[in-house]
């Protein structure tokens, strides 16, 4: 349906998953199989997600993919934060990854909602 790499969207999640995956090295080893397991998969699954739906045959598909992405960024927020208040990593580092949650939430809920407005006006 869409060409992916042309998704502003799926390029911002891949850069999330880029950064996720920089700041989880900075962990302590012994939450290898933790939070560090977690946040990889949570972050990976946004532009997986993304990538998935835009690979389907509507515009309804295509936005049921879209909202798994946005719990899946929902889900990398919690985690991050978590990082914070456990005082695993420090705030200044994980903040930025947090910005660009919500960046990616906000393009989500655009991209949903025009993906909706374009549905309907086909309708009539």
């Amino acid at each position: 349906m869409n060409k992916v790499e042309n998704l502003k969207i799926w390029r911002k999640a891949i850069e999330l998953a880029k950064m996720v995956y920089v700041l989880e090295t900075e962990l302590p080893s012994d939450e290898k199989f933790g939070l560090t397991s977690q946040l990889k998969r949570s972050a990976v699954s946004v532009s997986s997600n993304i990538a998935e739906g835009a690979g389907r045959n509507s515009k309804k598909e295509f936005k049921h993919f879209l909202s798994i992405a946005n719990g899946s960024c929902y889900e990398l927020q919690t985690q991050l934060i978590l990082l914070i208040e456990l005082n695993l990593i420090e705030k200044a580092k994980v903040e930025p990854v947090i910005d660009l949650c919500f960046e990616i939430q906000k393009m989500n809920y655009s991209l949903q909602k025009s993906l909706v407005e374009a549905e309907l006006n086909t309708q009539y």
